[in-house]
């Protein structure tokens, strides 16, 4: 303790005699150089903060930094302050750098770094201190929502600095809400944010998010599900059969309801009409057997919960037993027939085409008529004298086609 007095005393000593030796006027009227530079810092209360006084040109000035009321935290690399929060990172003749632990809004202003020439220099270091906002508060004017209705949610955010803020989300799009910005006594800041909108039944499930932006915090949120309550939603199911409903056959029916709360009561109606005696109705299927066309009508599916009633409708038209059943056979006559015209051009052009072969490559055929045979002395002579013979073959040719 007594080595500490000593040195808290030189210290004191060395600087009432140092300022002393310093020109008056230069020790009142400091200067800010471009030679000395220092840089703002921006820390979250309660952690560090790391100020650094560095000097681009030292003739081996001494380094000193100050508090925002001006008292000396550091003179070269003594501590004349008695806050053990200050400590020495580093010092050498181009920087003093201090780091400040456990920061609060108490030690928020502006730090000085001077250098003693003839006049001084300064350089000024702000610290702010970020406060970040406590756990978002997020509250719901209506638990159970109603489709159609609207409702309003409310956001917020208290005692933060600076001021949050808030941002809404509804699944995967954002909504615009309404801010509120209030300064309270200890320049604390609370944001409240205000949405209103409209719910619809695909909005049941589906969250809403109050995102809180604060540079001391990130991915900051809270979030609710919505409830919403709509009528029901009614689809008619065919299970059988599954193409044109005959004469003699039968019929099955099933009605899908789905809403919130789910329904608790579904009936079968025919419009404008008793549904068929024999017809069997178990809970939500319809079942009619031996079909015929006194049962062709609108069936009606309702449902309905405590916000109303929907409904959905099936048309029954009632064929002959052998509707449908000659389309088949009607295809297939019609697919052959146009097989066998194919076939039949197919022929007629074949036999046109070699009638035209033959026609260019027809037999020449040669015959022989017997000219002045009359006038030989007997046959012999007549056959040698004759026009025609092989010796006279081309002056006559005959053509048979």
């Amino acid at each position: 303790m007594a080595n500490a007095g000593c040195v808290s005393l030189a210290t004191i000593l060395f600087l009432f005699i140092f300022q002393a030796a310093l020109p008056q006027g230069a020790a009142q009227i400091p200067v800010v150089s471009q030679n000395l530079v220092t840089d703002n810092v921006s820390v979250v209360e309660g952690e560090m903060a790391i100020i650094s006084c560095r000097v681009k040109d030292n003739d081996d000035s001494v380094i000193q930094l100050l508090n925002p009321n001006r008292q000396t935290i550091y003179f070269r690399d003594v501590r004349p302050l008695k806050d053990a929060r200050f400590q020495l990172v580093n010092f050498s003749d181009n920087e003093l750098r201090v780091s400040l632990s456990n920061v609060s809004l108490s030690d928020e202003g502006r730090y000085v770094c001077q250098l003693y020439t003839d006049p001084p220099q300064e350089a000024y270091a702000d610290i702010t201190v970020l406060v970040p906002p406590g756990s978002p508060i997020i509250d719901a004017r209506d638990e159970v929502l109603s489709e159609g209705n609207e409702t309003e949610m409310t956001c917020t955010a208290m005692s933060s600095k600076p001021a949050a803020t808030i941002r809404w989300m509804k699944g995967e799009k954002e909504l615009p809400g309404k801010p509120k910005v209030e300064l309270t006594y200890d320049r604390m800041y609370t944001v409240t944010s205000r949405l209103t909108f409209t719910v619809d039944k695909e909005d049941d499930g589906v969250p809403v998010a109050c995102i809180v932006d604060h540079p001391a915090v990130k991915d900051f949120q809270v979030q609710k599900y919505l409830e919403v309550q709509y009528k029901p939603e009614v689809k008619i199911m065919v299970e059988f059969p599954q193409g044109l409903t005959r004469e003699g056959e039968n019929l099955e029916l099933t009605c899908q309801a789905k809403g919130k709360p789910q329904p608790q009561r579904v009936n079968w109606v025919k419009v404008d009409d008793d549904v068929p005696s024999h017809a069997v109705i178990t809970g939500a299927d319809l079942y009619i057997e031996n079909l015929n066309k006194s049962y062709n009508g609108t069936y009606r599916c309702v449902a309905a919960n405590s916000l109303g009633e929907s409904y959905d409708d099936y048309i029954l038209y009632v064929y002959d037993s052998r509707a449908g059943e000659g389309a088949p056979r009607t295809v297939d006559h019609a697919v052959i027939g146009g097989v066998v015209a194919v076939v039949v051009f197919a022929l007629l052009c074949l036999l046109i085409v070699l009638g035209r072969y033959f026609a260019r490559h027809k037999g020449t055929y040669f015959t022989h008529e017997a000219k002045g045979a009359d006038d030989a002395a007997d046959a012999d002579t007549a056959i040698i004298n004759a026009e025609g013979g092989h010796t006279n073959s081309d002056e006559k040719k005959e053509y048979y086609i």
